[in-house]
């Protein structure tokens, strides 16, 4: 039985560092450094000098067949994800990809096909806020049926602020061809994958998406997507990156209560005494009077507030030991792998409703959105020519 997963790291940006860091302080159990790989000579003298005994490598196909690596974890640009993880899956190197798992769905669902031929292998996805008690205690309360059938879904989170300077760091950023998106793609991905892993994937999805509309980008940087659900309940999901004051507030209807997320550290449940649809039918005018007064509230509803705390690098670190511990003794994953389409799948949506103009079902038609997407990437390459 393998006792330290030795993790290949490619990519030794900030995500990469940040892992690197952790694993060398000895913060991972049953997991250690095997090799780091970057293409950058500057990250090159850097990790000679900070890990002066772990194997450097300037291409990840040399370090996959080194020997040097058990698994490798993906920090790198989000086209490149779908790639590696199938390159070393070819190798029986266990593969964490980092999310988003691709730019679309039809890259991802080859990543998905080739890994369930390989079933003795560990395939999962970098999806942290899994690992959130916060989140986890939402999911429970949801799938327990504590506020009953939703109704509806509204998530706020517009906490992504990002100045000019940030997409001027580096061509590739905030493009169509180098990352695939801007805010759906870049800094929400967790949220599109906790709303579908808490409440279900929507069917129908109608967006209103602007692109470079308060930053000098190409890709969206303001979105409003509405969703319809199978069960009739409908769902709101905005997010930006120009809210310097951003709000982050999830809320869940249910025909039997409320539940309201804030800040990602506080869960507030009403619960009603009755479920609302026996309520309307059954309440005297009387009794709605003093609802409409603001009086009998403790005869309608109870309250209950959840307080979170979130260690900061303690859900990476979490994401990082489960990963570790399937390899070891099958102890089962998070996040498999394979769920990294979901959220693709709802990015994908919403960008093609914007690009068609037209509500747009799911699932939809994956060749038309690559062909919508490989246009924004043509588009992008003859402004840049001029």
């Amino acid at each position: 039985m393998m006792n330290n997963v030795k993790l290949g790291i490619i990519g030794i940006g900030a995500e990469g560092g940040l892992y690197a860091g952790f694993l060398a302080e000895g913060k991972v159990n049953n997991m250690v450094i095997g090799a780091i790989c970057d293409i950058d000579p500057d990250k090159k003298a850097m990790c000679a000098e900070k890990y002066p005994d772990i194997p450097f490598y300037d291409n990840y196909i040399d370090m996959l067949d080194s020997n040097d690596v058990d698994a490798i974890v993906t920090c790198v640009p989000h086209y490149l994800h779908p790639e590696m993880g199938i390159n070393a899956l070819k190798r029986n190197i266990h593969a964490l990809v980092e999310k988003p798992a691709g730019v679309y769905t039809k890259q991802v669902q080859e990543l998905n096909e080739y890994a369930a031929t390989k079933p003795e292998l560990t395939f999962a996805i970098f999806f942290n806020q899994r690992t959130n008690p916060l989140y986890q205690k939402l999911k429970d309360l949801i799938d327990s049926g504590e506020i009953g059938e939703i109704r509806r879904t509204n998530w706020l989170i517009t906490t992504w602020w990002r100045p000019q300077g940030y997409y001027d760091q580096s061509e590739w950023r905030a493009t169509w061809g180098g990352e695939g998106g801007g805010v759906l793609v870049n800094q929400a991905p967790h949220q599109l994958d906790l709303l579908q892993w808490i409440c279900g994937m929507p069917n129908k999805v109608y967006s209103n998406v602007k692109y470079g509309y308060q930053r000098k980008i190409a890709v969206e940087d303001e979105v409003t997507a509405m969703f319809d659900y199978e069960n009739g309940a409908t769902g709101v999901f905005i997010t930006c990156t120009h809210d310097i004051l951003g709000t982050d507030r999830f809320e869940i209807l249910g025909d039997k209560g409320k539940i309201v997320v804030d800040d990602s550290k506080k869960i507030t449940i009403k619960r009603l005494i009755k479920p609302e649809a026996e309520m309307s039918s059954s309440m005297s005018m009387q009794d709605v009077m003093k609802i409409f007064m603001g009086q009998g509230a403790s005869e309608i509803y109870s309250e209950e507030v959840l307080e979170f705390e979130s260690v900061w690098g303690a859900q990476h670190i979490a994401v990082l030991e489960n990963f570790a511990a399937n390899i070891v003794d099958g102890t089962p994953l998070i996040a498999p792998g394979s769920d990294g389409i979901h959220g693709v799948r709802l990015a994908n949506a919403i960008h093609l409703s914007s690009f068609l103009g037209k509500q747009v079902e799911i699932p939809f038609d994956e060749d038309l959105y690559l062909a919508e997407l490989n246009k924004k990437i043509e588009d992008e390459k003859v402004i840049h020519s001029i």
